[in-house]
C-alpha cells in the first residue's frame, strides 16, 4: 500500500513516514497543498492520502477537495490540531473519509489506516454472485461500485458506496447508528460517529430531489435511519 502524507511540520511528517514504512507501506511526503497534488497526479498508485488540514497556500480541505474531483479510489484521511466539531464536519462533507484529530498516536493512526483500507477494499474480496442492488429507480452495481438513477450515474465517494450498498442491503428496514457503525466501519473503528450521519447528508443530497425532506433516505426519531424503495 502507498500512503501520501501532507504536513508541513517536519518532525511530524518525519515521525508519520517512519512508522509508516516499518508497517511495511511506501510512503510519499508533502510539505504543502501544491507539493502534495503535484505528487498525487504522477502517481496513479496513491491508496490513502493523510492530510493536515492547517497549511499556507492550499489548505488540507482543498487538497481533499482535488483528490476527490479526480475521481481516483484513494482513501483520505484528515489530520488537524483543530478539535472544533465544524472542522470535523467540514472534512466529512467534501469527501474525506476518517479525521484524525492531534495530537495522536502513531498506533491509533496506523489502526485507522489499516481500517480504512479494508472498506476500500484493497485487500481481495471474494466475487459475489449478485453484482446489481435494485430500489425502486436505482440501481448500485457492487462490482464496479457505481450508482444508477435510470440510466444517469450518480458519483459516489468509496465511503459513500459502502453506506449505500448497507442500506440496500437492509431496505425497508430502520438501522441504528450503531449498526451502520458495525456494519460499514467494523467494530475496529473507534473515531467520531458521528461519520454516519455526515454521510447520510452528503447521500441525500445525492440521492433525494429535495434532500430537506427524504424520501428515501430517511430519519427514525431516536434511532436511526431507513432506506425506503
Amino acid at each position: 500500500m502507498k500512503i501520501l502524507i501532507l504536513d508541513d511540520e517536519t518532525a511530524i511528517s518525519g515521525f508519520v513516514e517512519i512508522n509508516l514504512k516499518r508497517a511495511g507501506w511506501e510512503t510519499l511526503t508533502a510539505k504543502s497543498g501544491e507539493e502534495a497534488m503535484e505528487l498525487f497526479e504522477k502517481d496513479p498508485g496513491v491508496d490513502i492520502a493523510l492530510l493536515d488540514v492547517m497549511l499556507p497556500g492550499i489548505d488540507g480541505f482543498e487538497v481533499c477537495r482535488r483528490m476527490r474531483a479526480s475521481e481516483r479510489n484513494v482513501g483520505i484521511i484528515m489530520l488537524s490540531a483543530k478539535s472544533q466539531e465544524m472542522d470535523k464536519v467540514t472534512g466529512l462533507m467534501i469527501g474525506a473519509d476518517d479525521y484524525v484529530p492531534k495530537p495522536f498516536s502513531i498506533t491509533e493512526l496506523i489502526a485507522r489506516i489499516e481500517s480504512l483500507s479494508r472498506r476500500l477494499g484493497h485487500k481481495p474480496r471474494p466475487v459475489k454472485k449478485e453484482s446489481r442492488l435494485s430500489s425502486g429507480r436505482f440501481t448500485l452495481d457492487t462490482e464496479t461500485r457505481q450508482l444508477f438513477s435510470g440510466d444517469r450515474e450518480i458519483p459516489l465517494t468509496q465511503m459513500e458506496f459502502q453506506v449505500l450498498k448497507y442500506f440496500f442491503a437492509n431496505r425497508g428496514k430502520a438501522v441504528s447508528r450503531e449498526d451502520i457503525l458495525e456494519g460499514v466501519w467494523g467494530s475496529d473503528y473507534f473515531g467520531d460517529d458521528k461519520i454516519v450521519d455526515v454521510n447520510v447528508r452528503r447521500l441525500r443530497i445525492k440521492v433525494e430531489e429535495d434532500p430537506a425532506d427524504p424520501e428515501h433516505l430517511v430519519a427514525v426519531r431516536g434511532y436511526g435511519y431507513k432506506w425506503v424503495d
